[in-house]
């Protein structure tokens, strides 16, 4: 992967409906070119998929939350197995150091982000979490 595909993989980012043509303009290549360098990346597995991304306005009206979890031994799979199912769940990571789990969670609400937080510390195998709540976020890429 050279410099160019971390352009691409950068507007693709932004905006991962644009245009094949509007991606070659601003990366001043052909459109057959950009195709291609999709094509291999996506072939490549790179490019695993494409998702949606809510806007800023929406996002600004969520409350969201990274929660740190401590898992009891041989528990990780149940755990990861119900957190998938919680649609409040956006990210979930195994981390090393004091905590096995870290998941950023939203929330509407600050009731409906108590209950979320109060739904994974009583999931089966959870034996404690921690939670700290997005103030402001300065850049997400």
């Amino acid at each position: 992967m050279d410099d160019l595909d971390q352009h691409l993989l950068a507007r693709l980012r932004e905006n991962a409906r644009a245009s094949v043509a509007e991606l070659a303009r601003g990366l001043g290549l052909s459109r057959t070119t950009v195709q291609s360098r999709i094509a291999r990346l996506e072939e490549r597995g790179i490019i695993a998929g494409y998702a949606v991304r809510t806007s800023d306005a929406h996002e600004q009206g969520q409350i969201h939350a990274f929660v740190m979890l401590t898992v009891q031994p041989k528990s990780t799979a149940l755990v990861v197995t119900a957190m998938r199912r919680m649609p409040g769940v956006r990210r979930l990571q195994s981390v090393s150091g004091a905590f096995d789990l870290i998941a950023m969670v939203s929330a509407s609400d600050v009731a409906s982000m108590d209950a979320l937080i109060d739904e994974i510390g009583a999931l089966t195998g959870v034996e404690r979490t921690n939670s700290s709540i997005v103030l402001s976020t300065k850049f997400d890429r």
